[in-house]
């Protein structure tokens, strides 16, 4: 629950939203960040009022259902940066999923090593054009080097396929 805890206090920081903005912010603006779904962000949010860090009010506009807006108050705020300090100071250890496939690929024919990697060099190359058309956050300094670092790992992997794939071509 921290880091999803941390995505959804982080942005009531901000402002009181309710839960259709907030999810529409996280779909629209954070999914190179995080792959939390709604079913999630309102769960979390549920958790994190039965805990005290936020404030949930009924708003009704019209005749329109009343809708829930969140707000995080100073037991929210407190645990927040206990959360932004704790996730910025950790190290963290990646696993990358494709990682079991190399270490299996020895059974494949090598025939068709080359071309599943080619096919996976291709993919990163398609995502890490799409976050470099991410366009640079003029206040927060922090999207940025969220961005950056995504971008950094991406290029790592490509780096990394690019000399695999010479390597095993070269055999």
């Amino acid at each position: 629950m921290d880091d999803r805890s941390l995505v959804l206090l982080g942005l009531l920081m901000g402002q009181s939203q309710h839960g259709y903005q907030i999810n529409e912010f996280i779909e629209k603006n954070l999914s190179t960040v995080t792959d939390m779904k709604k079913p999630t962000a309102y769960a979390t949010l549920d958790r994190l009022s039965k805990h005290g860090y936020i404030d949930v009010n009924l708003e009704k506009q019209g005749n329109r259902p009343p809708r829930k807006v969140y707000s995080i108050n100073d037991k929210g705020r407190t645990y927040f940066y206990e959360l932004l300090l704790s996730n910025l100071s950790s190290a963290e250890s990646y696993t990358y999923h494709g990682d079991i496939g190399l270490m299996f690929m020895d059974l494949l024919p090598p025939d068709q090593v080359v071309p599943a990697l080619q096919q996976r060099l291709n993919s990163n190359n398609h995502l890490l054009n799409l976050y470099k058309q991410t366009p640079a956050h003029g206040i927060r300094t922090g999207v940025n080097l969220a961005v950056e670092h995504k971008l950094t790992m991406l290029e790592a992997e490509v780096a990394f396929l690019e000399k695999a794939i010479k390597t095993l071509s070269s055999n």
